[in-house]
């Protein structure tokens, strides 16, 4: 592939992904803060596979297309109606969350600068599937446990979170 048409696509991947995340954060609607993320999500599959890293644009989608499904459903049965006004932002929750942003993006910098970044020739190491699922299972099983218990902990939360608002609501 000619360079200049190379980066010429990874620009608009790139593009994609800001600009789908900017508007997951910028909009007041929550049906259209999910499709920004799931366009934020299909940028970023799209760099994936620009990256010759097919299994993880796939794993992009299939896992991320399937958990946005579920955020969504779970935002139309904890949120208010789309017919009321939306409730308005107050500036000392927008100081606090972008002040938390740029603490958060200067220590990613930070480490994004001081860490090592070894180049590596390509085609080095055996990224098949079967050799991910072997390392997953034996290196990482650990994590790949606790990340299990936390998505479950997180799912019981939100239906204890949806089964107290029924509860709570007055029948006449």
């Amino acid at each position: 592939m000619q360079p200049f048409i190379a980066d010429f696509i990874f620009f608009v991947f790139a593009a994609i992904t800001v600009l789908g995340a900017f508007m997951a954060v910028g909009l007041k609607n929550i049906f259209h803060n999910a499709l920004a993320l799931a366009l934020t999500l299909l940028g970023t599959a799209g760099i994936f596979v620009f990256l010759s890293s097919e299994f993880l644009a796939l794993m992009q989608v299939l896992i991320y297309a399937g958990a946005i499904s579920i955020a969504i459903i779970f935002a139309i049965m904890l949120s208010p109606p789309l017919a009321h006004k939306p409730v308005k932002r107050s500036m000392g929750k927008i100081l606090i969350s972008l002040v938390t942003s740029a603490l958060i993006l200067c220590a990613l910098s930070y480490t994004f600068i001081k860490a090592p970044w070894p180049v590596s020739a390509a085609g080095e190491g055996d990224y098949s599937v079967a050799h991910l699922g072997q390392v997953l299972v034996e290196r990482y099983a650990f994590a790949f446990e606790l990340i299990s218990v936390v998505l479950l902990v997180a799912i019981l939360g939100a239906i204890v979170i949806a089964r107290e608002e029924k509860k709570n609501e007055v029948v006449c």
